[in-house]
């Protein structure tokens, strides 16, 4: 969409500051607001050690002079195409902001919240015009993964839809359109339930955060980054494929292997994830795992462009 040139990003955390550097390096117009000073020292550190990849990644530079700070967040939004929300994930206090944002905007300006499982039905409810707000969730690093989950409203327009869609392939992102709303989405529903699973093994003491993460990262998370779930237990099944895997497996559902409710986040629980998460790192600092996290992604997003299905 050539026509969303000008974009304010409400909040500037991690999300807020990974949304920043996709759209700079699309050579979007980007006006950044956080009431935190200190957000605005964040951003620019990140700038600095995000460079290199996302030269690697797209083959462009940032142009720094695309991005400007306000400290007011009328101002912030007076000349928007499009607003990028991402306060923390509190409802009563993303409605506010929204229902700020909406009454600030121009009448045409999409507004896009990076909710990670808040009911966009519930967050427009309040809202000036309401048919131009979605739900525009993305993943981090949001500067290098590219699946963005959108997802409407009761009241959210099918055109803004059509024009959030186009908008956010042109910034290289794998838009996934959920047109019926449900709490956590997708992808989120599908991290919850392996994270909870962890989070009691660890706390019964059947295995450390190491273990786990290894679990995954040298076993299904392998396959899963090709083909997902539903693929991989498609070629399970061998020449019969998915009919023979439910036929074979499907039973196994009804056995006790798993817990559907979260346990009790204690003080000790906490503990256990902390100190192996630490032990995990080998004292490196998040910057530097970060910069090889960014390197890995990238060289596995070429890989799966290799392998497209």
């Amino acid at each position: 969409m050539n026509k969303i040139k000008n974009i304010t990003v409400i909040g500037t955390g991690v999300i807020g500051t990974g949304w920043i550097l996709r759209f700079l390096a699309f050579n979007k117009k980007v006006t950044a607001y956080d009431p935190s000073v200190k957000q605005k020292d964040y951003l620019k550190k990140e700038l600095k050690r995000t460079k290199s990849s996302i030269e690697k990644l797209y083959n462009k530079k940032i142009n720094i002079k695309n991005l400007v700070f306000s400290s007011n967040i009328e101002d912030a939004v007076s000349k928007a195409d499009l607003i990028q929300e991402n306060v923390p994930e509190r409802l009563e206090l993303k409605k506010k902001v929204i229902n700020q944002l909406s009454q600030f905007a121009p009448k045409n300006c999409i507004i896009a919240s990076s909710s990670s499982g808040l009911l966009p039905s519930e967050l427009q409810s309040n809202c000036i015009n309401p048919k131009r707000f979605i739900i525009a969730h993305p993943f981090n690093p949001v500067y290098i993964l590219p699946l963005v989950e959108i997802v409407k409203g009761s009241k959210t327009s099918k055109i803004i839809m059509n024009e959030a869609d186009k908008f956010y392939k042109n910034l290289h992102m794998k838009t996934l359109i959920v047109n019926k709303e449900l709490p956590g989405f997708l992808s989120d529903r599908l991290q919850e339930a392996l994270w909870r699973e962890g989070l009691h093994i660890i706390n019964e003491g059947y295995a450390t955060t190491k273990d786990l993460d290894e679990a995954i990262t040298y076993g299904p998370g392998m396959r899963w980054a090709l083909m997902g779930t539903f693929l991989t237990f498609h070629l399970a099944g061998g020449e019969l494929g998915m009919k023979h895997m439910l036929d074979q497996f499907g039973p196994a559902l009804k056995l006790p292997w798993t817990k559907l409710k979260s346990p009790n986040l204690n003080k000790k629980l906490k503990d256990k994830i902390i100190t192996g998460t630490k032990k995990q790192s080998k004292n490196l600092s998040i910057n530097k795992l970060s910069n090889m996290r960014d390197n890995f992604l990238i060289d596995l997003l070429n890989l799966k462009k290799k392998y497209k299905l």
